[in-house]
């Protein structure tokens, strides 16, 4: 199997509170779609600085993450982060790795937007048992 990129909107938690109370305009939210390597061996959502920079997500702590090569790093933590993909949406915190490194799509907000990945098309998909909304299990 390749890799498997998707198209994922990341919006400003933060605004998109803001927006709903009215106190910033709709057209005020910052937002953005970027393509993402779906990272089933990553945890969480790793955005880089670039995308934290433009969407001015606040740093909310610093943790140490294992890479792929085995080596430890310190990271900030950014949050709310709200990702909307298909018909799927789901909000959670992100690392930011430095640069422009290449952003990753984790384990959590995968299963938490209840999607899969289709090895045939090698592509990402909204899980075909539960086409119209996510469903979780809760045991």
């Amino acid at each position: 199997m390749g890799l498997i990129y998707a198209d994922v909107e990341l919006i400003n938690g933060e605004d998109l509170v803001l927006s709903r109370k009215h106190i910033i305009g709709e057209e005020e939210v910052k937002r953005m779609t970027v393509s993402m390597l779906v990272d089933t061996g990553a945890y969480m959502l790793a955005i880089n600085e670039n995308i934290q920079e433009q969407l001015q997500l606040p740093v909310v702590e610093r943790r140490k993450a294992q890479l792929a090569n085995g080596t430890i790093a310190e990271y900030d933590v950014v949050a709310p982060v709200e990702l909307r993909f298909k018909n799927r949406a789901t909000t959670c915190r992100a690392m930011v790795l430095p640069g422009d490194n290449e952003p990753l799509l984790g384990a959590i907000p995968l299963e938490d937007m209840d999607v899969l990945i289709h090895p045939q098309r090698q592509e990402l998909i909204v899980n075909p048992d539960h086409p119209y909304f996510a469903q979780m299990k809760m045991k």
